[in-house]
């Protein structure tokens, strides 16, 4: 009886694992949710805080939630906060106007040049109503962030086992027009790595021996938050690691607050009062 019982929580444990759109939230925790409507399309920002506002990191994919858990763990020990996009646990924001169907990246919309490649790389673009709503979308997004105040930019991403990594950026690779400089610890894996728009930051994580890129002044314009804070000025991170690996998650989130702090002191002041 107690081993049927015992297969019944794991197998309920897995099925909540497997529909969970994102992990729950531990004793504490204070959440706020700001909504925004791209047509047909119900676009959740939900801001998860805990403690003293350490650090505050930004969750864009709704399918990545490797980083949003990592982020978790991060701040239930430190504190802080994360801003957790949600529609559907979908990467694509994905919706219809006048009939007609558009879907495109949520991390292509902080550019006018990036909203319409976006939207060409997935189908419809002939839309002036559309651009216009995405790029009120990418405004409330940031507006809600809130990277003057903040001073920068954290960003927490995942990607698949083998498709993009560090190497992606090395020369003949297809990112090797994004990157100014790549430092590589073969011993990580290759999936697992930091992005910066921020030579200082670039140097002070190479210190710390992890797989770092940094993104050149002639990035070319995707509409991404990393290209939109270099060309704001704005120091920008980006931690991204294979779907599952939280603990090297963790361990790179930990490594990169360090090394922004370390690098902007200015900034740790200013993030606690």
């Amino acid at each position: 009886m107690l081993k049927h019982i015992t297969l019944l929580l794991l197998l309920c444990s897995f099925l909540f694992d497997i529909k969970a759109q994102h992990p729950p939230v531990f004793d504490g925790m204070v959440t706020d949710t700001n909504a925004i409507a791209l047509n047909d399309l119900n676009i959740n920002l939900v801001k998860y805080s805990y403690g003293k506002p350490k650090v505050s990191f930004l969750a864009i994919h709704d399918d990545e939630d490797t980083g949003v858990k990592a982020a978790f763990e991060y701040i239930q020990f430190n504190g802080g906060n994360i801003i957790d996009c949600q529609y559907g646990g979908t990467r694509n924001f994905k919706f219809s106007k006048d009939g007609f169907n558009f879907q495109t990246d949520p991390n292509s919309i902080y550019t006018q040049e990036g909203i319409i490649m976006g939207l060409v790389k997935y189908g419809n673009v002939d839309n002036d109503e559309v651009l216009m709503q995405l790029e009120r979308t990418g405004n409330l997004i940031l507006n809600y962030y809130n990277p003057k105040k903040l001073g920068y930019i954290f960003t927490l991403h995942n990607n698949a086992d083998g498709g993009f990594g560090i190497s992606s950026y090395l020369k003949g690779y297809e990112l090797e027009s994004a990157a100014d400089s790549v430092f590589i610890n073969f011993e990580m894996d290759n999936d697992d790595l930091i992005l910066v728009t921020d030579l200082k930051l670039f140097n002070r994580l190479k210190q710390e021996k992890v797989n770092v890129i940094l993104q050149s002044p002639d990035a070319p314009d995707d509409g991404s938050l990393s290209v939109y804070a270099m060309g704001k000025n704005i120091p920008y991170i980006n931690v991204e690691v294979q779907h599952g690996h939280q603990y090297e998650n963790l361990r790179l989130i930990e490594i990169a607050v360090k090394a922004l702090y370390d690098t902007y002191p200015a900034l740790k002041t200013k993030a606690l009062e």
